[in-house]
């Protein structure tokens, strides 16, 4: 893909290094995404090597694999016996003999937007067998699709829906009924407009039993002639048909709500020696028989006089009024109720008395109805469960819809329905389940949940306070783990007042009263304060040669700098002339529950969460006693912050100078840090690209405002992902200014060439030579 760029002068320098910093961050983080093309398409080809694509030259799609959808089944090649005629994507096939239920997951997808998704089978003898019925269940999401059921083990079968997302998963399961070891050789899945197809809604899905071109002579359509990729078939020849055609752009009607494409509409049937029109459709067995029909006319006979009634079973469309195609111009006509009631569908097409020539017909759709009657579980617990599910590594029947349908409910779970009808995870059981790690956040967003017990595994780490926040919780069961530190005082005072049980034997590392805990470290933790100790060696090292690279250079090319960095003034409160609110030590301490829940550390000291009288949600940043950096850097974040107003650079709320104890009350970003969601730690969520180029922007536009915006300018000097928050629209915010010094853009620099604070990455302007170097080891 070409770029285009433009010459910036000098001022924009910085929006584009950190816009090319924050690019090289994310571009070196292998994408955790799911494959898809250049047009939205998720094409999968089942059974195939994990992590395996190959292009089809003749459509330009790219089939992927289905190991990043599912982690269950069994690869198959089809037998030799049936290769020679058929399409690469028909080779494999994935079976699942193990399981009542297996689901694919499609992820990120858009609520409100309409799928076209399309499942295919051919049998192909995979295993030997020579079954002559094979017989299983699909379902998408919590409702059935359709029963397949195949005899030929040399024809391959399709079926296609189009259905409308009512969350960001879709999963499409197979399931046993006996008769059979499901399979299936692929998976489409295809984004629509959401105006297409308004029959289409959350309550209901459209099934296709049939698509025709109403073409004998023509050819079948599919992409990229239909960029939605439906495949058109030829209509079977009939004797008592005549063809009509032209080469000429068919363009989509007024309020247009299918986009045929015109070489699907440049071809059309009309009766000869008739004035009717006629065709029947028979629904497969097991079809819901509630059917729509989907015609689609254009006249393309210019100065025609056509004109003609439609009728569906009986019943006439249109209004009842006789319908008149336009020259050149897509129109379609349909049932707005279902046809119920009939063993097929009979559509008939009878010209008037007024019309001069036959009816005529270009193309139809013929769909049987699939309700959406099962309810989904809360979208909520369904978040929460997969987050569970990944971080913990969870290997259980865990696919698809965790409590709907209730007979393939997940193992370990029991659900009930609210007063909405909407199913809820009351019970989760994953004792003995191999956790190992800490308790993830995403326990809390169980807001149903009764009984959790996650004993006897190896959970390290805190408790969580937020799960003394659960409103319905009665039992809390963490015997037998390795969790350390103080027991959350909201939860030791709900088990002390006997409304929630709480079990906690076996975890030697926990204590009820904070003042006298003390953990000993883990072998774990050993080894992460070895890895510390390597890695700062390392840095020291490499910054040591910096140090000596820059000396000589400087030698060399006769600058003269000072051997000592610029002195700062300490200023006592009275001189901390700041406008935000003012606290004291003691309601920080009520702020933060006592300084429960850390929520980050840094070279100052620990962050904490807060909430305020008003329930607005804070962080506090704590100056520890054995801080790195001192007061002058504190009180230079704290005036920093009184000056500096920008979307994307955080906000403080106030402030504390009590004594020994200083501290920033800023505000909270519910989403954490960009490290985070770069490297999936916790729960944090992937980023789409899309998301990490919009979040490089921001931060670019902090940046720039801070050396552009500010007089005098601001240089950061600690900009790193750590340092960049994202709130819950994961909009970015620079934070951490304790280490920012004034600079003067004629080149007269006020800032030490010292290096302070963590690694981090060093803005351009502060000095040309030593950020060069910085770069190289940031």
């Amino acid at each position: 893909m070409a770029i285009r760029m433009r010459r910036f002068n000098s001022r924009k320098m910085t929006l584009i290094c950190s816009l090319f910093l924050l690019c090289f961050f994310v571009a070196a983080v292998q994408v955790r995404a799911q494959t898809t093309s250049n047009h939205g398409f998720i094409n999968i080809d089942c059974g195939i090597p994990e992590n395996s694509s190959y292009l089809d030259q003749s459509l330009g799609i790219t089939y992927v694999s289905d190991s990043q959808f599912i982690d269950t089944g069994v690869n198959h090649d089809v037998s030799p016996a049936y290769v020679s005629d058929l399409a690469q994507r028909y080779l494999t096939v994935r079976s699942f003999p193990d399981g009542p239920r297996n689901c694919y997951t499609f992820k990120s997808m858009t609520p409100g937007l309409k799928y076209l998704i399309r499942a295919t089978f051919l049998y192909g003898n995979y295993d030997s067998k020579y079954s002559p019925s094979i017989q299983f269940d699909l379902y998408l999401g919590v409702n059935l699709w359709k029963t397949i059921n195949l005899t030929d083990p040399s024809s391959y079968f399709f079926t296609e829906v189009i259905t409308e997302a009512t969350a960001t998963l879709i999963s499409v399961c197979l399931v046993n009924t006996g008769r059979g070891t499901p399979f299936i050789s692929g998976l489409d899945l295809r984004p629509m407009v959401a105006s297409l197809y308004p029959l289409v809604n959350a309550s209901r899905s459209l099934v296709l039993l049939d698509r025709f071109n109403m073409a004998p002579n023509g050819i079948s359509i599919r992409y990229p002639l239909d960029p939605y990729d439906r495949y058109w078939f030829q209509y079977t020849t009939q004797p008592s048909w005549n063809e009509i055609s032209t080469n000429s752009i068919v363009e989509y009607g007024v309020n247009d709500h299918f986009e045929i494409p015109s070489k699907v509409m440049q071809t059309a049937v009309y009766p000869v020696n008739s004035t009717k029109l006629e065709l029947s459709f028979t629904p497969d067995p097991g079809d819901l028989n509630e059917f729509y029909a989907v015609m689609y006319f254009a006249e393309l006979q210019q100065n025609a006089s056509r004109q003609f009634s439609v009728d569906l079973n009986g019943a006439l469309l249109n209004d009842a009024k006789p319908f008149t195609p336009d020259f050149l111009t897509s129109d379609a006509i349909y049932n707005i109720n279902p046809s119920a009631g009939f063993s097929q569908l009979n559509i008939s097409l009878v010209a008037t008395e007024r019309s001069t020539l036959p009816p005529l017909l270009n193309a139809v759709e013929v769909f049987s109805t699939m309700r959406n009657t099962n309810v989904a579980t809360d979208g909520g617990d369904v978040d929460a469960m997969m987050a569970i599910k990944g971080f913990y590594q969870v290997q259980k029947n865990w696919m698809g819809d965790p409590c709907s349908p209730k007979a393939y409910t997940w193992d370990g779970l029991n659900c009930a329905l609210n007063a909405s009808g909407v199913p809820r995870l009351t019970t989760l059981n994953l004792s003995n389940g191999g956790l190992i790690g800490e308790i993830i956040s995403s326990f809390a967003n169980l807001t149903a949940i009764q009984y959790l017990d996650l004993s006897h595994n190896n959970l390290t780490g805190q408790i969580p306070a937020a799960l003394a926040y659960l409103p319905y919780l009665k039992l809390l069961d963490l015997t037998n783990n390795q969790l350390s530190g103080p027991i959350p005082s909201a939860l030791l005072a709900k088990s002390r007042n006997k409304s929630i049980t709480l079990r906690t034997d076996g975890n030697p590392n926990l204590c009820d009263d904070p003042t006298s805990c003390k953990s000993k470290p883990t072998r774990r933790q050993k080894g992460k304060t070895a890895a510390v100790v390597i890695s700062c060696v390392v840095s020291v090292v490499a910054l040591f040669a910096a140090v000596i690279v820059l000396c000589m250079l400087r030698k060399k090319q006769g600058l003269k700098s000072s051997a000592r960095g610029t002195t700062e003034n300490v200023h006592n409160d009275d001189e901390l002339q700041l406008e935000n609110r003012k606290f004291t030590y003691r309601q920080l301490q009520s702020i933060t529950d006592n300084f429960e829940r850390i929520i980050g550390k840094g070279g100052f000291g620990t962050v904490y969460y807060g909430h305020l009288e008003d329930d607005t949600e804070v962080a506090v940043k704590m100056l520890s006693q054995s801080s790195s950096q001192g007061t002058k850097e504190f009180l230079s974040e704290a005036q920093l912050l009184t000056r500096v107003h920008h979307k994307n650079l955080v906000s403080m709320v106030g402030y504390c100078l009590d004594g020994d104890h200083l501290a920033l009350v800023y505000e909270f970003m519910s989403q954490g840090t960009l490290k985070d969601h770069i490297r999936g730690i916790g729960t944090a969520a992937p980023l789409s690209w899309g998301q990490r180029v919009q979040i490089a922007l921001e931060v670019a536009l902090g940046l720039e405002y801070l050396h552009t915006g500010c007089k005098p300018a601001l240089i950061h000097r600690d900009v790193k992902t750590t340092n960049i928050l994202l709130n819950e629209r994961l909009e970015a915010k620079i934070s951490d200014f304790g280490l920012s010094r004034t600079f003067q853009s004629d080149g007269h620099s006020h800032v030490s060439t010292r290096i302070v604070g963590t690694k981090g990455y060093l803005d351009p302007e502060y000095s040309h030579l030593a950020s060069a170097l910085l770069i190289l080891f940031c």
